[in-house]
C-alpha cells in the first residue's frame, strides 16, 4: 500500500514537473517578443492543396530569420530556420477540406519555397500582414518575391 502510494505520488511529481518544463519553454520562446502561432507543412507537392500533414507550431522573428519551433516539443532549438531572402511566396488561400479541422479557425494558408522545398504555412490574417511585411521591409539589394 505504501508503495503504491509513493510511486503514484513520484509519476504525479513527475507529470507536473514535465507539464512545469514544457510551460517555461513556451515562455522563453516567446520572452524575446516577435512570435506568432504558424503551422506548418513541409514538403508539400506541387499539385496538392490541402491535405494532412501540419503540424502545429511558433514562429519568431530574429533579423533576417524565422525561426519555426514545434508546440509539443521540449526542444529548446527551433526545429526550421527559414531565411528571408530564401523564401519566395508563391500563393495564399484558405483552408481546404480536412484542414479545417486541424488549423486554428481563422487561418489563411502561405504557400512558399525556401531553398528548393515547398512548404505551407498557416497563421491568422494578422500574422499573415506581419509577415508579409517582414519579407517586403528586407535591406536594399536582396530579392524578396512576395505574390
Amino acid at each position: 500500500m505504501v508503495l503504491a502510494l509513493l510511486v503514484s505520488g513520484v509519476v504525479v511529481v513527475l507529470v507536473l514537473l514535465g507539464l512545469f518544463v514544457f510551460g517555461l519553454r513556451r515562455r522563453l520562446i516567446q520572452r524575446s517578443g516577435g512570435t506568432f502561432d504558424c503551422s506548418l507543412r513541409w514538403h508539400v507537392p506541387e499539385n496538392e492543396t490541402g491535405g494532412k500533414g501540419w503540424i502545429y507550431g511558433v514562429a519568431r522573428y530574429n533579423g533576417d530569420r524565422v525561426e519555426w519551433f514545434r508546440v509539443f516539443s521540449y526542444a529548446p532549438r527551433p526545429r526550421r530556420l527559414l531565411e528571408r531572402s530564401a523564401i519566395e511566396v508563391l500563393e495564399r488561400r484558405t483552408p481546404q477540406g480536412e484542414e479545417e479541422l486541424a488549423l486554428l479557425s481563422d487561418s489563411i494558408v502561405l504557400a512558399c519555397r525556401h531553398r528548393g522545398t515547398r512548404l505551407e504555412l498557416a497563421m491568422s490574417e494578422d500574422a499573415l500582414t506581419g509577415f508579409l511585411a517582414w519579407l517586403e521591409a528586407a535591406p536594399p539589394g536582396q530579392r524578396v518575391n512576395v505574390a
